[in-house]
């Protein structure tokens, strides 16, 4: 019996060991990343971790250093602010209202609708690239804030994940309403968004994340330095600043932070909306 729990303990401590280590693997680079971003520019990039800390790359961001290229980096943050939340918004609206028709409005050609959406899933999104261009550009919005918005104001990532919510609420709860009279909107509303809060933050961050790092399509759809976000911006960075690495890590530092916060803040109903997904 003290033997087995002997082995139980050795075979704990290793498994500890070995989660460690992986998390280390996985953490290190962006740790790397922020290290240097503070680094001073003699040990950037020379050793794993940085002994001297200057906040010199970040004045390069604003200032253009003395290249003398200032990048409007405020302008491109609030650019990217604006295009995600404005996005991520449209999707989670457009995704709610057609996941309820999907699961509970019984309506000719559901069936297909909902194959579409599946089948879509697994279209490679690349290759409609150039016909939203083209549209967009007939239409007169390029180079705008709707060029950027628009055709990413629909996720059918978010339709498929909240039709598979919408199907397991009982029905009872649809037909007592409407016994008393509620319309489907103020169904949508009152009864089935309380019960999604979890799956909610779950689509909620992934859209949004995703929607922050979107990097090609920003480069098409506009070309003024007005008009760039964040992303395409610190693509752009590796010609003026191709010599100067810290200013690089500091642009990155910028990028992940937003998504870091949001994580902090829904971190709590994220996992409880996983923890459904698995069940």
């Amino acid at each position: 019996m003290v033997g087995s729990n002997k082995n139980n303990k050795r075979r704990l401590a290793i498994r500890y060991v070995f989660a460690t280590l992986l998390l280390l693997v996985m953490v290190y680079p962006y740790l790397y990343m922020v290290l240097n971003s503070f680094a001073d520019w003699a040990q950037v990039d020379r050793q794993l971790f940085p002994t001297k800390f200057t906040l010199q790359s970040y004045e390069w961001l604003f200032t253009g250093g003395e290249v003398g290229i200032s990048r409007p980096w405020i302008n491109s943050f609030f650019n990217s602010v604006i295009v995600s939340v404005a996005s991520t918004f449209l999707m989670m609206l457009f995704g709610i209202m057609v996941a309820y028709a999907l699961a509970k409005l019984n309506f000719k050609g559901r069936d297909s609708v909902n194959n579409f959406v599946l089948f879509h899933m697994f279209f490679p999104a690349i290759i409609l690239l150039i016909p939203n261009f083209l549209i967009i550009q007939k239409l007169g919005l390029y180079d705008t804030y709707w060029a950027l918005i628009i055709p990413k104001a629909v996720s059918l990532w978010a339709i498929f994940m909240y039709t598979n919510f919408f199907k397991a609420v009982p029905d009872a709860f649809i037909e007592a309403a409407k016994l008393d009279g509620a319309s489907d909107f103020k169904i949508l509303y009152k009864i089935m968004m309380p019960m999604s809060k979890s799956i909610t933050a779950v689509v909620f961050l992934f859209l949004l994340m995703e929607r922050w790092t979107e990097l090609l399509w920003d480069m098409l759809a506009v070309r003024s330095d007005d008009m760039l976000t964040l992303n395409v911006l610190l693509s752009q960075m590796f010609g003026p600043y191709g010599s100067y690495p810290g200013p690089l890590y500091a642009a990155s530092v910028l990028l992940t932070v937003p998504i870091i916060i949001m994580f902090v803040i829904f971190g709590n109903k994220f996992k409880e909306g996983m923890q459904f997904n698995l069940k």
